[in-house]
């Protein structure tokens, strides 16, 4: 079979995932079944994979879905515990308290509160719990939803304690045959700190464009204008400067799963203290116009009167936690810094969690194949986040009721994505590991069948559309990570057929995945639920595709410039 044939075929559950979910509007939960059912025929037909191979890769992908979902739920239940406690309304509280100004709100709340929520939680919650806060602070529920995806969208490229990038890019492409162990460990460690580096000129902007979407699209009923945005422009450069410069420190020389978390501590941190010390403030408070003049497409079933149920509430806290202290509020999140940073692999801690057999089982020839693969469950996130949600229990005296409440809202907000999220790694297992098979096609894997195919398609062009590619699988898979295990391996052999460097390249589609996650459908329908607004989806993508695809263009600029240079 022809080249550009085996391509085609490698190509087609990809482009059943694509149509079904974007074209038919089907949901990943059916989508991503049809995905696998279709790899699997395409790998037994054309591929001439024995089932027990095809079972194998599947199996490959499902490991590295439940090591991914514990994440999910360590991250969640530590939310949730901390939400029932009346923390995250403490945390939100002391932010909305330092400013009237719904400009000033937005940078707190909307920009460094979703960043770090995204840093501790991810997957969907950040925006899902922020827009109706920004509702009851006297947001349209419309504009709240705004705000909250694109502030934090930049943060969504290392997400949940860097699931995107570890595993997700670490373990995709250290599945191709032609990368090691050790290889996939460094490849991913340099990808961590030239994503941070592609955000580093373009997110110094992204407070004032998470302001400037308010401003101009609510600011006035009457007329659209963007001159409130010049009195809080200075403000909202430094939020970026301050955010950005430990955003890449964090990336460069801790890893993957801190720069969410740590940037929006710091910079959030230096932010309240120049607003405390009354620089850079604008000279007059701004708000939006009266809720009584508002189009009523802005507005939704939940409202202003709904704020204590929108950030939660412990059954003993009636003011919405408020009596709490920041020191106490913030502690588990501390407590989560430090533990994650004391058992990366960096550390003597962290190398035992992954070299001990106990710690970190490994399925060597899973059914008797050449394919491997381990669940470090001591060094995973999730274990640590689990930890903590644990530790929170007497530090805030839960009841048992409140516990129940935290884990089951957090068992089954981590189960909605656990079927799509198997079956399309599973996909991704199959493409990534056909190749192993000695009758497989020349040698290659569908994966690398697939490059080889799109290589030549792409040569002259190809540092242009390498980052949309990444916003194109975060808008359809809804996940920066399920986008990374999809196209990095892809990426990062087609990077290598063309002769540019595949960390640079795998990073910028990292970088401009994150910035799609605010056009994400199933991000953008989580957060719409969440204020009563079900059904405006193509209203906030169109808002939100501007500023996405400025920001695109911002980082395949600088990728075309940077591989013209080396």
């Amino acid at each position: 079979m022809s080249e550009v044939l085996l391509a085609a075929a490698a190509a087609l559950p990809l482009v059943a995932a694509t149509v079904l979910l974007v074209g038919a509007l089907w949901p990943a939960t059916k989508a991503m079944p049809v995905a696998w059912g279709t790899a699997v025929l395409v790998a037994a037909t054309v591929w001439q994979l024995p089932v027990r191979w095809i079972a194998a890769a599947t199996t490959w992908g499902v490991i590295l879905a439940v090591e991914i979902l514990w994440i999910v739920f360590g991250a969640l239940v530590l939310l949730y515990t901390l939400r029932q406690a009346g923390a995250i309304a403490r945390i939100a509280g002391g932010f909305a308290s330092l400013s009237s100004d719904h400009r000033v709100q937005t940078i707190l709340i909307g920009f460094f509160l979703t960043t770090f929520l995204t840093g501790v939680a991810g997957f969907g919650t950040p925006a899902a719990i922020v827009a109706p806060l920004l509702v009851s602070l006297g947001f349209p529920a419309l504009g709240a939803v705004v705000v909250a995806l694109i502030g934090h969208a930049m943060a969504t490229t290392f997400g949940a304690v860097g699931v995107p990038i570890n595993p997700g890019v670490m373990e995709a492409v250290g599945s191709l045959a032609s990368v090691s162990t050790g290889k996939a460990v460094a490849f991913m460690s340099e990808v961590s700190g030239l994503a941070a580096a592609y955000h580093l000129l373009p997110g110094l902007f992204m407070p004032v464009i998470t302001v400037s979407m308010l401003v101009y699209f609510f600011g006035d009923v009457t007329h659209r204008s963007l001159a409130a945005v010049r009195p809080i422009f200075p403000l909202a450069l430094f939020a970026g400067v301050v955010f950005v410069i430990p955003f890449t420190l964090t990336a460069v020389f801790i890893g993957p799963e801190m720069p969410s978390i740590i940037a929006p501590i710091v910079g959030g941190g230096l932010t309240v203290t120049v607003l405390n010390r009354g620089w850079l403030v604008p000279d007059e408070q701004w708000r939006l116009p009266d809720n009584q003049t508002w189009p009523k497409a802005w507005t939704g079933t939940v409202t202003e009167a709904d704020s204590p149920r929108s950030v939660g509430q412990h059954s003993s806290l009636t003011d919405g936690g408020q009596s709490m202290s920041l020191a106490r509020a913030w502690t588990p999140y501390l407590l989560v810094v430090i533990l994650l940073i004391a058992t990366r692999d960096f550390t003597p801690i962290g190398s035992l969690l992954t070299e001990v057999d106990l710690l970190a089982p490994a399925w060597t020839g899973i059914f008797g194949t050449t394919i491997t693969n381990s669940i470090e469950w001591a060094y995973a996130p999730g274990t640590w986040l689990v930890a903590v949600a644990l530790i929170s229990i007497p530090l805030y005296g839960l009841s048992r009721t409140d516990i129940k409440n935290a884990w089951k809202e957090a068992g089954e907000t981590a189960a909605t994505p656990a079927v799509a999220l198997t079956f399309i790694i599973g996909t991704v297992g199959i493409l990534l590991h056909s190749g192993q098979y000695v009758g497989a096609p020349g040698g290659q894997s569908m994966m690398v069948a697939l490059a080889d195919g799109v290589g030549g398609t792409l040569d002259g062009v190809y540092t242009i559309v390498a980052a949309p590619l990444g916003v194109f699988g975060t808008f359809v898979t809804g996940s920066v990570m399920v986008s990374n295990v999809t196209f990095s391996p892809i990426q990062y052999e087609l990077a290598r057929e063309l002769g540019f460097s595949p960390a640079h390249i795998v990073a910028a589609q990292a970088a401009a995945g994150g910035v799609g996650n605010a056009i994400s459908i199933h991000n953008v329908i989580a957060a719409l639920a969440t204020v009563g607004l079900v059904g405006k989806e193509g209203v906030v993508i169109r808002m939100n595709l501007v500023p996405v695809a400025a920001y695109t263009l911002a980082v395949s600029i600088l990728l075309s410039v940077i591989m013209l240079a080396i």
